[in-house]
């Protein structure tokens, strides 16, 4: 492989934008990961809060 063939090689992957795809999925699945726990951590202390009403009424 000569130095030209890596140069092109090396070219034609910076060029490539295939890999910034994949890269927006990663971010929009870590944005949503992060909304789904913050809502499952927000509804377990609202349950808790209505189970320990529950608990106390009994």
């Amino acid at each position: 492989m000569t130095f030209a063939d890596i140069k092109t090689s090396v070219m034609k992957f910076v060029k490539d934008e295939d890999g910034l795809t994949v890269v927006e999925y990663a971010v929009a699945g870590g944005l949503i990961s992060l909304a789904v726990v913050t809502a499952f951590t927000t509804l377990g202390t609202t349950v808790e809060g209505v189970i320990n009403n529950i608990e106390q009424a009994l």
